[in-house]
């Protein structure tokens, strides 16, 4: 029996990793973490409400003992003000990491983000873990997020005894995860960039769940891209997401997204139409060779998956 501790089991995310460690023929013990409670968990899950910042946390961690760690609590909306997002992304992630040096936690894993190597006009076809982390450059908000994949791997070299994972996703879709480019498909009008048409990777949030599992079961060590079936561009996206698509030139773009952000009534901030305009997307093959994965949800079944 190994014991696994999520970080952030209430989202969608981490209810889907949960319920997939307990339907596996190895047996888990799985116990939650989350600031939010779980009242209806499955049976097989223990549930401690705990913030990855306090000292509490610390106590659960000396408590349970995990074998494995999944770190899910971080925040990715851009709603939370910067102090908090590093705060709780960059500071909370090296406590987590602190921690389980201390208590002898045999494997880490940290889901990052592809978002992290930034949307220039450069950018290659498809980048593997090799290419630096450029996010910070054109999209200071992507920071936090950049530092915590950076801490997490820096970690992974000064302690070769613990098997760190970062796992750095494509777009991930589905009707449980709540993710930036999920609310940016889903509006009934989606901005986009006159003259743009970037292409754009997507994976299902079942099949994220299982890479984090393989990642875990693999003892997957290091940094890996995890890539869905295939890439498309971003307006045959909308369209297949059921959405209409709204060519703008760019400087009306950003203009009216500044605008409406600042406001609050907008959900992104105005670097983050870059990822409208140039291609992120990843080459997932070492990910591939080292755990066997391979996505089972087509385009068609993700688009489908979150249509309105």
């Amino acid at each position: 029996m190994s014991k696994v501790l999520i970080t952030g089991i209430t989202s969608g995310q981490g209810k889907l990793v949960a319920r997939k460690l307990l339907n596996r023929t190895q047996h888990y013990d799985v116990v939650g973490v989350d600031i939010h409670p779980w009242d209806d968990r499955p049976r097989g899950v223990t549930m401690t409400m705990a913030d990855v910042r306090k000292r509490k946390f610390e106590d659960v961690i000396r408590r349970e003992r995990p074998d494995v760690i999944i770190h899910l609590g971080s925040v990715r909306h851009f709603k939370a003000h910067p102090s908090l997002r590093h705060e709780v992304n960059v500071n909370g992630t090296r406590r987590l990491l602190d921690f389980a040096v201390a208590h002898g936690v045999k494997q880490v894993l940290v889901v990052s983000s592809s978002y992290v190597y930034g949307a220039l006009p450069e950018n290659p076809y498809y980048m593997d873990e090799a290419f630096p982390l450029n996010s910070s450059r054109t999209y200071p908000e992507m920071r936090d997020l950049a530092e915590m994949d950076m801490l997490a791997t820096a970690y992974l070299w000064h302690y070769p005894d613990i098997t760190i994972s970062v796992l750095r996703p494509t777009n991930v879709l589905g009707a449980h995860v709540r993710t930036a480019i999920g609310r940016y498909l889903r509006a009934e009008y989606v901005p986009t960039v006159m003259g743009f048409n970037p292409m754009m990777q997507f994976l299902h949030e079942d099949d994220m769940a299982e890479a984090i599992v393989l990642a875990i079961e693999r003892e997957a060590r290091g940094a890996f891209n995890v890539v869905g079936p295939g890439a498309v561009p971003l307006l045959t996206a909308i369209e297949e997401v059921g959405s209409t698509a709204l060519p703008l030139p760019e400087i009306a773009v950003r203009s009216a997204i500044s605008t409406l952000f600042r406001w609050g009534f907008y959900a992104f901030p105005p670097r983050a139409i870059d990822f409208a305009k140039y291609q992120c997307t990843l080459d997932g093959t070492r990910f591939r060779e080292a755990t066997g994965f391979e996505p089972r949800f087509a385009l068609a079944e993700i688009f489908a998956a979150v249509r309105p």
